[in-house]
């Protein structure tokens, strides 16, 4: 089976997965790209600009194509453009390919050519149920769902996305979001000399309880919210560090709010995948309070690959399949910031009972692996070409 897998850019996440298909039997694959970004383009929303720092086009073949953006970037939809898309595939005579998702004008025009060409293809995407949408937008979506052959949910609110525009079960192949698991719990080990080195590199105290905020400081993800339910916390009288991870448009007003309330935060900035994993081991809980802009949510991921449990909004879109209210961490309702202070109180007083949470993350974040998501893909491929059946 020759399979290629188009998205935008090498993604850290996707990878992994990658690798797993390149070692299927019987299996030629190739991950194809829109663009090689430039520092710049990887760093929109971050606050800086970087290129990620472990090596993302090993172990795999890959091809790129020609990006006629006159505005090329990875956040907007017409950031990438690769008309050449059709006579790519026309050439390589893939038996089946898998899009990820209809993020850019490169993810449709994949999807149209391989209509027109006949090749059986599979979105992969990171839609789900849990954002309210405008009749015509959903009257978009089900035109949009005809192009595909198959669906390549990632968790529980994904399925439910396509089983509201018709999709049937036996069409859908589950392939979980997740993360390199391994890698990330070898970066953040949690034996005492590891902690009390992270937590002096961040200056968090060795017998406080430490919740972490990892992720692009932009409105998505509600660190605003996050600092007034620190104050409510304090408030309550709980003794706790928040170490927030990360650059973006709202860091000034988070640092003021910090100071102003004399909040017990630390600000680490922006941290690169080999240095990631000391922010984790110097935690005891993850919080992400993100709204439904947060498809998914992998940094609960790599929490639970670190032995850590999430307190997270109902509206970031992992919750229904890894947070198992008061055995893997808390769900609270969007903005309800008092919830979350009880919550972190709760936490904040009761860290043994943080650590068997963090076991249990770490059990359950086992079953969404690159490995499970490759094969999800290639029980997608193998229904749609009737080979290796």
């Amino acid at each position: 089976m020759k399979l290629a897998f188009l998205t935008t850019h090498p993604i850290q996440y996707q990878v992994p997965v990658f690798r797993h298909l390149a070692a299927e039997d019987g299996v030629e694959f190739k991950a194809v790209f829109c663009t090689l970004p430039t520092a710049e383009q990887q760093g929109a929303e971050f606050g800086v600009k970087f290129e990620w720092d472990i090596p993302l086009l090993e172990g795999y073949d890959y091809h790129v194509l020609d990006n006629v953006s006159k505005t090329p970037g990875l956040m907007h939809f017409t950031g990438c453009d690769t008309p050449g898309v059709a006579d790519y595939f026309r050439e390589q005579g893939f038996d089946a390919v898998v899009v990820n998702g209809w993020v850019v004008k490169s993810c449709l025009q994949a999807a149209r050519a391989c209509k027109r060409l006949r090749i059986p293809c599979i979105v992969r995407g990171e839609a789900n149920n849990l954002r309210p949408r405008a009749w015509w937008k959903r009257l978009i979506h089900k035109r949009l769902m005809r192009f595909y052959d198959a669906f390549c949910p990632i968790g529980k609110a994904s399925a439910a996305f396509y089983r509201e525009l018709g999709i049937p079960d036996e069409r859908m192949f589950l392939a979980p979001y997740c993360i390199e698991n391994d890698r990330l719990a070898a970066t953040s080990p949690r034996d005492e000399d590891s902690i009390a080195a992270a937590r002096r590199r961040f200056k968090i105290d060795a017998d406080t309880c430490c919740f972490l905020f990892c992720g692009k400081l932009i409105e998505k993800k509600q660190p605003i919210g996050l600092m007034k339910a620190v104050a409510l916390a304090q408030q309550q009288g709980a003794e706790f560090q928040l170490l927030l991870v990360g650059e973006g448009a709202q860091r000034e007003q988070c640092e003021r709010l910090a100071r102003e309330g004399n909040l017990p935060v630390q600000f680490a900035g922006f941290l690169n995948q080999s240095e990631i994993g000391q922010a984790y081991s110097a935690a005891d809980a993850l919080v992400l309070p993100s709204d439904n802009g947060e498809t998914w949510g992998l940094v609960v991921n790599e929490g639970f690959a670190a032995g850590l449990p999430a307190l997270v909004s109902d509206q970031v879109g992992c919750h229904p399949d890894l947070i198992h209210d008061g055995a893997t961490g808390w769900v609270h309702p969007f903005a309800d910031w008092q919830t979350l202070a009880d919550q972190m109180t709760r936490a904040a007083g009761d860290r043994e009972e943080l650590q068997q949470m963090g076991r249990n993350a770490k059990a359950l974040i086992r079953h969404y692996s690159p490995r499970d998501a490759a094969d999800g893909i290639m029980r997608a491929a193998r229904h749609v070409t009737g080979l290796g059946n």
